[in-house]
């Protein structure tokens, strides 16, 4: 019965190019990577600095089993605070430059927790168009008026914030954006973001997840590079990206974190992260304040600007590739055409995913490569030259 429910959808799905499937990868992330007993070059991996598999983490990680065991065993405020969770969080604290920091078992119920913990009825929501699936939903569990700019569009938020200010007077808005958007990899304008969110009195939550660990010193994120971050409210990020663990957090005022122990049910409501992943995570953000942190972050960006000169100018839009993260969008557009480069691709040796519909435009399906710290200049120069004769014949 559950079969036939659900056999119709999926093959509607099936016929218009966007059903889904899982792939079993059969050992550690990396530049290289392993499925069904055959080796690619792993172009997929937000793992931007090569840390998933680093022996500091692993570490860290065993030396925390052996001290707590794996399971947290109840929440954060029954029984499940470990002295893992604090020490993460205070080091999370002095990197970001914030009063304090609390973290989340994802990244996807950091946002789940926090917007609704911000904003209710008859306050209002401003949204960038191309903001990640956990803002958006949070947003929508808020009950808070919702309204969506498009991406990067600083008249449109403005026009925006004078209809919030002039039909909700006296309520709470909330702008929220990413500082590196996750699909098309170009940056929020952060400073004008500022400017408008103190002119109109609101506030601004930031999602790093894709910054963090790649953009400033020693990663500390857009805010930080921009000298903006005392005027950022909410701060977030994650903690498996670029930091190679799990989990994410929220950066802001002492006050902020306060209410979020006691409001965020995504956060109240869980069982706390294994202490194992909260030490994993203190280790790389130990090894971003270092000196050799930041080493690898410029050996990331070596490979981000060897990608740029390499890869050929345009995708099936024209538009240019620019530097301003490790993601870079290759525009196909229709979503079998995007399925199939994949697919000749990973034929080649090489693993870059398609990319569409939900989670990017219908018909902007897109390949979505990710440089990282790891791979050799040579996998990336084998890739440009796969691409441009793939790009050739088609």
């Amino acid at each position: 019965m559950m079969r036939d429910l659900f056999a119709e959808e999926l093959d509607a799905l099936h016929a218009r190019s966007l059903d889904r499937h899982l792939r079993e990868i059969t050992g550690a992330q990396g530049s290289e990577i392993e499925i069904a007993g055959r080796r690619f070059i792993n172009f997929s991996s937000n793992d931007y600095l090569g840390l998933a598999n680093d022996p500091r983490l692993r570490e860290a990680a065993t030396a925390a089993i052996a001290e707590f065991g794996f399971g947290a065993g109840a929440s954060r405020l029954i029984s499940g605070t470990q002295s893992s969770h604090l020490r993460l969080e205070r080091a999370l604290t002095k990197w970001k430059g914030t009063e304090a920091a609390l973290c989340f078992s994802s990244g996807y119920s950091a946002a789940l927790g926090t917007i609704p913990a911000l904003v209710a009825k008859n306050d209002v929501v401003l949204l960038d168009k191309l903001c990640h699936a956990s803002l958006i939903d949070g947003a929508k569990l808020s009950g808070a008026v919702l309204r969506v700019f498009p991406h990067n569009h600083l008249r449109k938020l403005e026009s925006h914030l004078e209809w919030a200010q002039r039909e909700y007077p006296g309520h709470r808005v909330l702008i929220v954006t990413e500082s590196v958007f996750s699909m098309d990899g170009n940056r929020a304008p952060l400073r004008e973001l500022v400017e408008l969110k103190k002119s109109f009195g609101a506030l601004l939550m930031l999602d790093e997840a894709h910054a963090v660990g790649v953009i400033g010193s020693n990663g500390r994120g857009v805010a930080a590079a921009e000298n903006v971050s005392e005027e950022v409210d909410v701060q977030m990020g994650t903690l498996s990206k670029a930091l190679g663990s799990s989990g994410g957090y929220i950066c802001g005022s002492r006050t902020l974190i306060d209410w979020l122990i006691n409001r965020a049910r995504s956060f109240i409501y869980s069982t706390a992260p294994p202490p194992a992943t909260a030490a994993a995570a203190l280790a790389a953000v130990d090894f971003l304040a270092s000196p050799s942190g930041e080493e690898r972050r410029l050996l990331l960006w070596e490979r981000i600007k060897l990608m740029q000169q390499l890869l050929p100018r345009a995708g099936a839009k024209g538009e240019d590739v620019t530097a301003r993260s490790a993601i870079f969008p290759w525009i196909v557009g229709d979503e079998k055409a995007a399925l199939d480069l994949a697919a000749v691709l990973q034929s080649e040796g090489f693993l870059v995913p398609a990319i569409r519909y939900p989670t990017v435009a219908k018909g902007a399906a897109r390949l979505r490569i990710t440089v990282t710290a790891t791979h050799k200049a040579a996998q990336i120069r084998e890739l440009c030259k796969a691409i441009k004769r793939l790009t050739a014949i088609v």
